[in-house]
C-alpha cells in the first residue's frame, strides 16, 4: 500500500503521511453484510467510564467478518477489496458458487478475480484457508485459531503474520508476532501470507481533528493534574511525579511496568518461549 505526503502549505499537510488507497476497488459495502455499530464513549451498563479517552467520532457500519472459513472445500472468487473502519486491514469481498458473499481479512497480494478455498486439499498461496497440520513449515500464516473451530484470533490487524516453524506430537510451533513461540493443535485452521496494509503503521495524522474523527478523545498527563486528581500531580513548578521521585502509577494508584498477566494460568504450557527472554547472567 503506497503512501502519500503533501507540501508544506499548512501547519498540518507538513508532517501528514496518509495512505492513497489504490488497492480499493470498491467504496461502498455490502450491505446484507453490515451491522448497526453503536459507540458506548467507553461507558458500561451503568455508565461509568471503564474507558479513557474515548468519545466522538464517525458514524460507522461493522462489516461481519467471516473467522470460520467453515465452507471446506468450495473456491470463492474476489469480488472487491474495501476499506473497513473498524481495523486496520483491508478486507475482501468472496462470492461463492451458490452466490453467497462473504468478507475475509485481506491479505497481502490478493487482487480482484483470484479464488480462494479453504480446507485440507486448499493450493499453498496467500488467502487460502488450511490446518496447520497441511501447512509447510517455515510459511508465513495470519489469522490463525487458537482452538479448533473457533475461528481466527491471532495476527488479524495490519501487516501481522505469524511464522510455522515446526511440529511435533500434534501441535504445530508457531512463532507470534510479538516473538513468542507457541504450541498450537495441529487442527486449528490459519490462512495463508500476511495481512496486508503493511505501511499502515507508517501513517501520520498530523492534526488532532483526524483523531477526533477516530473517536479518540485528548488525554492529560497525569504530572500536570493537581494532587487531589493524581499521584502524579502537584509539585513546585514542573516537578517529576509530583515533587518527589516516586514510580509513575496510573490514577488510581497502581504503579507502571509491572507485569498483568495472571500468574499459573493454565494456557502456559502452550507457551515454549516468551516474548521477552530472561538474559543470561554473566
Amino acid at each position: 500500500m503506497p503512501l502519500k505526503t503533501y507540501k508544506p502549505f499548512t501547519p498540518s499537510s507538513r508532517y501528514k503521511v496518509l495512505p492513497d488507497f489504490a488497492e480499493i476497488t470498491k467504496t461502498t459495502p455490502e450491505k446484507s453484510l453490515c451491522r448497526p455499530l453503536k459507540k458506548s464513549g467507553g461507558r458500561n451498563n451503568r455508565g461509568r467510564i471503564t474507558c479513557r479517552h474515548r468519545g466522538g467520532g464517525h458514524k460507522r457500519k461493522y462489516r461481519m467478518i467471516d473467522f470460520r472459513r467453515n465452507r471446506r472445500d468450495e473456491a470463492a472468487k474476489v469480488l472487491s477489496i474495501e476499506y473497513d473502519p473498524n481495523r486496520t486491514a483491508r478486507i475482501a469481498l468472496i462470492e461463492y458458487g451458490d452466490g453467497q458473499k462473504s468478507y475475509i481479512i485481506a491479505p497481502r497480494g490478493l487482487e480482484v478475480g483470484a479464488s480462494v478455498m479453504s480446507g485440507e486439499n486448499a493450493p499453498i498461496k496467500p488467502g487460502n484457508a488450511l490446518p496447520i497440520s497441511a501447512i509447510p513449515t517455515g510459511s508465513d500464516i495470519h489469522c490463525v485459531e487458537l482452538i479448533p473451530g473457533r475461528g481466527a484470533q491471532v495476527a488479524r490487524s495490519a501487516g501481522q503474520a505469524c511464522v510455522l516453524s515446526n511440529r511435533e506430537k500434534g501441535y504445530g510451533l508457531v512463532k507470534m508476532p510479538s516473538g513468542e513461540i507457541r504450541k498450537i493443535n495441529e487442527k486449528c485452521y490459519a490462512v495463508m501470507g500476511e495481512v496486508g496494509n503493511r505501511d499502515h503503521m507508517n501513517i501520520v495524522s498530523a492534526k488532532a481533528g483526524r483523531t477526533r474523527w477516530l473517536g479518540i478523545r485528548p488525554s492529560v498527563r497525569g504530572m500536570c493534574m493537581n494532587p487531589v486528581d493524581h499521584p502524579n500531580g502537584g509539585g513546585e513548578g514542573k516537578s517529576k511525579s509530583g515533587g518527589g521521585r516516586q514510580h509513575l502509577s496510573s490514577p488510581w494508584g497502581h504503579v507502571k511496568g509491572q507485569k498483568t498477566r495472571q500468574k499459573h494460568k493454565p494456557s502456559d504450557k502452550f507457551i515454549i518461549e516468551r516474548r521477552k527472554s530472561k538474559k543470561r547472567r554473566r
